[in-house]
């Protein structure tokens, strides 16, 4: 591969960096990556006649004939990678990393909406949080247009956060919480602990400020060796916030006294609007503009969404699922005025990537569920079945279509309804029968 400094000029000649071929380029760098079934440099060709201004490919025929559009790199991951670190040394701003075992990317949306009432912040789109998303996130920086970045980084293995530190270099960092995300990949919640701390003993090398949640009792130990210490939300922590409702909506009070109200439900948000009031009021964004941000930021992506059907009033947190986050949401829920307990129904879908804690983690939420106040519990997918084995009481379907069938002939009428489950489920799709 050329030099760093040669690619860079490239980049800069161009109008943003692609990895997807069947996107619009105008302009772009294409990096031609390789994925377990394809070899992206099949598809620089065609990038190039799509508009791409140049293409980084690992195939040397191809650029030896052609330098004009093609870079070689014998693999251009790695490419990317050292050309986002390279990107990030020249720029001069605040970069904010955010991970988490539950609610990163809820939380990032928040600190998003509340930072952009001062600054120009770029931030992670979507679910760009791995070794391909915190490179594309980075290179979308612009210098001297941006004043502060917000990169999310997402892991499901150890090590994975300590490559993304190297590749962000954050100077700022908030860890949402421990819970149990991933167990196959990091190994238990003990390696749950190791690779979400890699966030903040990056922090600690390069002198830099940690965001502490101390209702998670963990993080504190994990940031004493950070030099920069930004405590919340308790009442004295650097910033205290209080919950002073958590349904329908989150109802928090800042630390001056001033009321915010979101559009998102459910006491385990609390803590990620906290963080984001945190956030803001580090980086002195007024008070007022903190609790505007918050009121006026409305969830999507099927997370913690609240969606009235005609006949229901409805929970939509069908992005994602693990056994903390399903036992916030559960216990949330079970506490939500407005309703009997009898009225209340929970529709739930298996938890993906437990590995060997799926039988006793799904086995643990039967028994959590035969404890709460709730009318109704449905449990969809294989891994549910044992969970449905703690209660006959509970409804168990082996597959989706099978509880749509059950909803289409069982029509609910003036419920409050939890929808949740793992990604793969697509829980959400069973929302038009609801």
């Amino acid at each position: 591969m050329e030099d760093i400094e040669a690619l860079y000029d490239r980049f800069r000649a161009c109008t943003a960096v692609s990895t997807d071929s069947r996107q619009p380029q105008n302009g772009t760098l294409f990096f031609a990556l390789n994925g377990p079934s394809f070899r992206g440099a099949d598809f620089a060709p065609q990038a190039i006649a799509q508009g791409a201004r140049h293409a980084v490919t690992d195939d040397a025929t191809l650029a030896a004939q052609n330098p004009e559009h093609y870079t070689y790199a014998p693999d251009p991951l790695l490419a990317l990678q050292a050309l986002a670190r390279h990107h990030r040394r020249q720029l001069i701003i605040p970069v904010l990393a955010i991970t988490g075992s539950n609610g990163k990317t809820t939380t990032k949306e928040l600190v998003h909406a509340v930072l952009s009432r001062r600054y120009k912040v770029q931030y992670t789109r979507g679910n760009l949080n791995n070794h391909i998303g915190v490179p594309l996130t980075l290179l979308s920086i612009r210098s001297g247009e941006h004043e502060l970045a917000i990169v999310e980084m997402g892991a499901n293995h150890q090590g994975e956060i300590a490559l993304l530190c190297e590749l962000a270099e954050p100077t700022h960092g908030l860890i949402t919480n421990i819970g149990k995300a991933h167990l196959e990949g990091f190994g238990g919640q003990e390696g749950i602990l190791k690779g979400k701390s890699e966030l903040f003993r990056f922090l600690a090398k390069v002198g830099g400020t940690a965001f502490v949640n101390t209702l998670d009792h963990r993080l504190a130990g994990l940031a004493d060796l950070v030099p920069g210490h930004v405590t919340y939300p308790g009442p004295t922590d650097t910033y205290p916030a209080t919950l002073l409702s958590a349904a329908p909506q989150v109802v928090l009070r800042l630390a001056d006294g001033t009321i915010a109200e979101a559009h998102i439900t459910g006491d385990y948000n609390f803590p990620n609007l906290a963080a984001a009031a945190a956030v803001g009021a580090y980086f002195e964004v007024p008070t007022q503009e903190v609790a505007a941000a918050l009121a006026a930021y409305a969830p999507t992506n099927n997370r913690s969404q609240l969606v009235q059907t005609g006949r229901n009033e409805v929970v939509l947190d069908a992005y994602n699922a693990n056994p903390s986050s399903m036992a916030a949401a559960l216990r949330s829920f079970a506490n939500r005025p407005g309703v009997s307990n009898a009225a209340k129904v929970v529709i739930l879908g298996d938890m993906f990537e437990l590995g060997d804690e799926s039988s006793r983690e799904h086995q643990a939420l039967g028994h959590l569920l035969a404890e709460l106040p709730l009318g109704t519990v449905v449990l969809i997918g294989p891994d549910m079945a044992r969970a449905a084995a703690v209660d006959p009481s509970f409804r168990y379907f082996a597959t989706k279509p099978e509880a749509a069938s059950w909803l289409q002939q069982q029509p609910l009428q003036g419920r409050q309804i939890l929808i949740k489950g793992s990604r793969g489920m697509g829980l959400e799709s069973l929302l038009d029968m609801v």
